[in-house]
């Protein structure tokens, strides 16, 4: 199993907008890097779901329910989505600042390549947010 994070503006597309849906396709992203993520994700990997803009927190979990698929609103290029299944918010939400100050998530992507929408995370850093979260 593989650990993700993905990111939102919370007036795009809320956690509490993907929760009444319950499923999504994780559509719109332009990044090859960020698409090279999309293509390695797979069923069953868990999810980080990140609000960007000025909440800029960790809020939520999701899960991968179907592996990278032609993103449908790509009018062209090589571009993927995949399918997240909604989980619950996190108890409380582990904002930017706590992340960067937190020595043990230093290199965390989230911290190291802040303007990429989709990044793995380490075990080890899944875990400490788990943790920050309680």
């Amino acid at each position: 199993m593989s650990y993700w994070l993905v990111k939102q503006e919370p007036e795009s597309y809320s956690f509490s907008d993907f929760q009444k849906e319950g499923k999504t396709d994780w559509t719109g992203v332009r990044n090859y890097t960020a698409r090279n993520n999309l293509k390695e994700m797979k069923v069953g990997d868990k999810v980080f779901y990140y609000h960007s803009g000025d909440e800029r927190a960790v809020v939520g979990y999701a899960s991968v329910t179907k592996e990278s698929f032609p993103d449908p609103t790509a009018a062209e290029g090589p571009w993927v989505a995949v399918e997240l299944e909604a989980g619950k918010p996190l108890k409380n939400p582990v904002t930017l600042a706590a992340i960067k100050a937190n020595p043990k998530l230093a290199e965390m992507k989230l911290v190291k390549l802040s303007r990429l929408s989709v990044t793995p995370v380490a075990k080890s850093e899944w875990d400490e947010i788990v943790a920050m979260s309680k």
